[in-house]
């Protein structure tokens, strides 16, 4: 498991190279201009010099190999040894949004904990809710539960999220007057009524993410499991005198578990995405919001940086996707 492990992240690193050169290019071909944003006021002489201050004089193969050196290298330094600040010896420098004139990597982080909090709850909570939706519908296949469990992931799949987010704040913030319609980003929790509050403007960003993956990953779990009920192991199983629990939860639970493995894993990556919206809406300052932000303004670095972390996400996951399969099924080796 060790030799292949290492042998993948070998791998991606070509891949996530090739990623990189792809977003970077799909952005330099993209219709737009930086200085599109700055007032009429300003003089064309000082608007070329801005223009070269930010380093958008030089070609793309200049940049690019630049962009790759400040991600790869001068970013992993500053955060080791802050001490070096933004210029380093061989006249470097870190990756600077056009829009802010700040690092990158500094406004990521200072956005990260609200996504984080938003997004990583939506995705436990959806975990958590379709697992034992999938293995109840599957073992009471047809029943009043699985008709409305599939009634739910029906509703999951086809309702976007910017229709949902728009209908929970008019019922609960608008109508009934329950849960804030705003995010409040600059609430502190103190005490017992600031943490109530914190739940209470968590809940619905945190619904509209988690019915898309109570969803997809209830309808795989109810699809695996049924597959693995009526194998031969399953009856031998239970010709043997094991306890139906036992058979279920012990035995075909942990072989259905297999390929939905891969749909939760790959699906962390899609609710960061889902997030842009659903951020969007409740004015959740996270990275999402940071996103489509820097999308109008043309800030190439903050675009390029954002989405390139996400593809990063995506390499990362679809690797410990495969690692787990070895540790669900022991028939699985790699070495």
């Amino acid at each position: 498991m060790l030799i292949y492990t290492i042998r993948r992240l070998l791998l991606s690193i070509p891949t996530l190279l090739f990623i990189a050169f792809v977003i970077f290019m799909l952005l330099e071909l993209a219709p737009g201009d930086p200085m599109a944003q700055m007032p009429l006021t300003i003089p064309p002489e000082v608007k070329e010099k801005m223009r070269l201050a930010l380093g958008l004089g030089e070609p793309w193969y200049v940049r690019f190999p630049l962009w790759l050196k400040q991600f790869f290298i001068v970013e992993p330094q500053y955060w080791i040894d802050g001490a070096f600040g933004t210029n380093f010896a061989d006249g470097a420098q870190r990756i600077i949004s056009f829009q802010s004139r700040s690092p990158v990597f500094d406004t990521i982080a200072q956005r990260m904990p609200q996504t984080l909090w938003v997004v990583g709850m939506s995705y436990v909570v959806g975990v958590l809710i379709a697992l034992p939706i999938g293995i109840i519908s599957a073992y009471r296949q047809y029943s009043v539960f699985d008709q409305a469990g599939t009634f739910v992931s029906m509703i999951g799949f086809s309702v976007p999220p910017f229709f949902s987010g728009v209908l929970l704040i008019v019922i609960f913030s608008v109508q009934l007057k329950w849960l804030p319609s705003i995010y409040d980003t600059t609430h502190v929790v103190t005490d017992m009524d600031s943490f109530v509050f914190q739940l209470r403007q968590m809940v619905m960003p945190v619904m509209v993410l988690a019915l898309q993956t109570t969803a997809q990953v209830s309808r795989y779990m109810r699809a695996s499991m049924l597959d693995n009920l009526g194998q031969d192991y399953v009856r031998t199983a239970r010709a043997k005198g094991m306890s139906e629990s036992t058979v279920v939860l012990k035995h075909v639970l942990r072989n259905s578990m297999i390929p939905v493995v891969t749909v939760i894993a790959l699906g962390i990556p899609s609710i960061f995405g889902g997030a842009i919206i659903t951020e969007q809406i409740f004015k959740v300052n996270g990275l999402g919001q940071l996103l489509i932000i820097a999308l109008q303004g043309n800030d190439i670095p903050m675009v390029m940086t954002i989405t390139f972390l996400l593809a990063v996400l995506i390499v990362m996951m679809n690797l410990i996707a495969d690692i787990l399969y070895g540790i669900l099924d022991p028939r699985i080796r790699y070495d």
